[in-house]
């Protein structure tokens, strides 16, 4: 089994997955291609040319394409690259109101076709007897007026870049060139990925040692299920870093994951 990413080196301590189009095979047994545009756990934004051959290859195997747009365009748009919103009828598009500021409401908002929305509207008058309308009552104002939009180009996209560079500017202050370090292009979301390649400890051993010194991080090994059968080390290496804390809280936590990546390397 192979994954169906290609790791490409951006930068001397930068690199970007692509999609690997070459290893993605559809078979009888798949029901649906599904993406995050942002993703979780890496920031990476799928480029519309990537986007537009998932939807042909989805179409073509009369399956649709699912996009998790929850951090993507046109909003919260918590993205720092270019991309295109896409939809057509064979797109199931979702996006959610959790990351324009109204997590509490759990409001999440479906983009399909009338046949999928139907039996989506089916299961959930189910298993969901007594949704909550508090996040349909506040949004819908702000959609009908287009403010939506607004807020999320004026407030929270700059509000998250912000603190994206901020971050990158810790990783470059704290971690030494010498380390063999990376960290995934911060295209969108909220997070940091970051890659230290042929790490001597796991990450859930760097997550151990972080934890001790009162920093958590996501262990990566958690975002590659799926593939317990591929010996790929890759993912062993990587951790994810959320950055939307307190100035002096990630400049501190950035400062000790150093520290500890640093003499994982050094004890070998």
């Amino acid at each position: 089994m192979r994954s169906n990413h290609v790791l490409e080196m951006t930068g001397e301590h930068e690199f970007k997955y692509r999609v690997d189009f070459d290893a993605l095979k559809v078979t009888d047994d798949i029901a649906a291609i599904c993406v995050s545009r942002p993703t979780n756990p890496t920031g990476n934004v799928l480029t519309d040319a990537e986007i537009e051959r998932l939807a042909e290859l989805a179409a073509a195997n009369n399956i649709p394409l699912i996009i998790d747009n929850a951090y993507g365009a046109p909003f919260p748009n918590a993205i720092f690259t270019e991309a295109t919103p896409v939809w057509n009828e064979n797109i199931i598009l979702t996006l959610s109101l959790s990351k324009i500021g109204l997590p509490g409401t759990r409001t999440g908002i479906v983009v399909a076709s009338p046949e999928v929305i139907r039996s989506l509207s089916s299961m959930m008058s189910i298993v969901g007897l007594a949704n909550t309308n508090i996040g349909q009552a506040i949004a819908t104002p702000l959609v009908e007026s287009g403010e939506i939009l607004r807020l999320s180009d004026e407030v929270v996209q700059p509000f998250y870049r912000t603190k994206s560079e901020q971050a990158l500017g810790f990783v470059r202050e704290y971690f030494d060139d010498s380390l063999p370090y990376r960290v995934h292009r911060s295209e969108g979301a909220f997070f940091l990925w970051m890659w230290f390649e042929r790490l001597p400890i796991s990450s859930q051993e760097l997550y151990q040692r972080l934890k001790a010194r009162d920093v958590l991080v996501v262990p990566g090994n958690y975002f590659f299920f799926g593939l317990d059968d591929l010996d790929w080390q890759h993912r062993n290496e990587c951790i994810r870093v959320t950055f939307t804390m307190p100035e002096a809280t990630v400049r501190k936590g950035f400062q000790i994951i150093a520290e500890e990546v640093a003499k994982a390397y050094a004890e070998g």
